[in-house]
């Protein structure tokens, strides 16, 4: 059995710190030699703070599956990133089609981040390695392994659906928040296929996962293991596809559902 759990609203609490709960039940299940994978939409340089909070840096797939990273040896094991001829005609197409679209790209594997100077970095300020650019054509230069949207306050899921519309046959869209923010991997990265590529390298089939999440980006991870499973606080759309929902990020559910499984 492989573990395979979402950060933000799953794992982590709202003030983004992992509890003395879940921490035990992690530490039980590395002890009990049951493998636990970190599935994330957060690029490398924003794991920094929750590695802190560990015991043992657990492996990651980060970007919603554009990069699988090796925490122990700070090394990128996979990246699946945006062509910058890709990036070239999702700035096209959300020209014409929202022309008040501001972009971000994360770059070097998630290690840094290039935004358009009128983008808005909210929490992205927190994390350090930002730089701005006055010109969209700065964006678009480099392999990005995510390109962030953002138009204003948006309903979140109109806004990704309009992205993934406009973008489709060139890039993945989603979200993970309620801001309106929508992040767009290369086509066919999602979270689904980089947990499946490290799996395939562990030697751990489909059936023998289980997963945890909350979000729309989470949904395709969620349908693609063995065993889904949602926190009390997940979208309408994780509830729906889940096999059994648990108690919220609040409330400890995953390490709740951990606990029924480690001795």
């Amino acid at each position: 059995m492989l573990i395979a759990t979402d950060l933000d609203g799953t794992l982590l609490r709202a003030d983004k710190t992992i509890s003395a709960r879940t921490s035990a039940a992690l530490e039980r299940a590395a002890a009990a030699d049951l493998p636990v994978v970190l599935v994330t939409g957060r690029p490398i340089r924003w794991l920094r703070m929750v590695y802190q909070q560990l015991e043992t840096p657990l492996p990651a797939v980060c970007a919603n599956g554009a990069v699988v990273y090796d925490p122990l040896r700070d090394q990128v094991l996979r990246a699946d990133p945006l062509t910058p001829e890709a990036l070239e005609e999702i700035a096209r197409r959300l020209t014409e089609e929202v022309p008040e679209a501001v972009l971000a790209v994360e770059v070097m594997d998630g290690r840094q981040m290039i935004h358009h100077i009128d983008y808005p970095l909210r929490w992205d300020s927190e994390h350090g390695g930002a730089r701005s650019v006055s010109a969209v054509a700065g964006l678009l230069r480099e392999p990005a392994v995510k390109l962030l949207v953002r138009a204003g306050e948006r309903d979140p899921d109109e806004f990704s659906a309009l992205v993934g519309k406009t973008l489709a046959g060139v890039g993945e869209a989603t979200h993970s928040s309620s801001t309106g923010l929508v992040e767009v991997s290369a086509a066919g990265v999602t979270k689904a296929a980089g947990l499946a590529w490290y799996c395939d390298r562990l030697g751990v089939p489909s059936s023998a996962v289980t997963a945890f999440g909350d979000m729309p980006n989470d949904v395709p991870m969620l349908a693609w293991a063995g065993r889904a499973v949602a926190v009390g606080n997940a979208h309408p759309a994780v509830k729906e596809i889940a096999d059994e929902v648990v108690a919220t990020n609040e409330d400890d559910g995953v390490a709740g559902y951990l606990e029924t499984l480690l001795p």
